[in-house]
């Protein structure tokens, strides 16, 4: 029981890693033993990230564009030259876009899904291999893909693929969980409240102080709160735990009502 947590030894990627919720995903893992990969479209600061989280534990970067089917596999093909299983595969690479209603771009609704629907499903395909090496009764193999509560919930912005998006991804976990069961590959989704990121900086900026004003514990969340429950998925205590979409929101889902 005292190991109940333990996930050292293991092998991880964390898609869009290098900034944001991934990168409190990743800091989580490299800190506590896991060799941890990270991959983000822009290699520059892919590779500043998994130098700075390397002062910690083993991180590793691999620059990939995920929006591309290409892009998805230099990926594949360079975890594959390096590793003979994987543990755990966190799909957090996303994108967001704000308009009007009537201004919305087709455009925009096609990056969101590609991005946060499409490509976690193509990567897992491409993947699946490596988890099921992995993969045991005692010990599965990991998949974690990260939501969000708009797709729990519907927000007051203007982000019209953001939210079904998310609310697909959530679904897309569940199948994989049914789907992948038999190989011993279990699938959770995380879905994050507000927490401070590139994506939410102008956000908090502009409606910050409202926003925690409606969090049932009144803060933003940390990189502690991010990377315990990606640990926990990860570990022996969540090896029986597949399906489920865990808000991590300080009560917003929990408190919501429908007047």
């Amino acid at each position: 029981m005292n190991k109940l947590f333990d996930v050292s030894g293991k092998v991880a990627l964390v898609t869009g890693g290098s900034r944001g919720i991934g990168e409190m995903i990743a800091a989580g893992y490299v800190a506590n033993g896991v060799k941890t990969y990270i991959s983000a479209r822009k290699a520059e600061a892919c590779d500043e990230t998994a130098k700075r989280l390397s002062e910690q534990g083993e991180c590793i970067s691999i620059p990939a564009d995920l929006s591309t089917t290409e892009g998805i596999q230099v990926l594949v093909d360079e975890i594959r030259s390096r590793e003979s299983q994987l543990d755990i595969l966190v799909n957090n690479a996303g994108a967001t876009w704000g308009a009007s209603i009537e201004e919305f771009p087709e455009a925009a609704w096609d990056k969101v899904m590609d991005i946060n629907v499409k490509g976690p499903f193509f990567l897992t395909q491409a993947l699946l291999p490596l988890l099921e090496a992995s993969a045991s009764p005692e010990d599965p193999a990991r998949i974690i893909n990260v939501g969000s509560i708009d797709g729990l919930n519907v927000n007051k912005m203007g982000t019209y693929s953001y939210g079904p998006s998310k609310a697909a991804i959530h679904h897309l976990t569940r199948t994989f969980a049914s789907h992948l069961a038999d190989r011993y590959i279990t699938a959770n989704a995380i879905a994050p409240g507000p927490f401070p990121s590139k994506m939410t900086a102008g956000v908090q900026k502009v409606m910050g102080d409202k926003i925690t004003a409606g969090v049932p514990l009144k803060r933003w969340g940390e990189s502690a709160d991010m990377a315990g429950t990606a640990i926990y998925l990860a570990s022996k205590a969540g090896a029986y735990v597949s399906g489920v979409v865990i808000p991590v929101d300080g009560g917003i889902i929990a408190s919501s009502r429908t007047l």
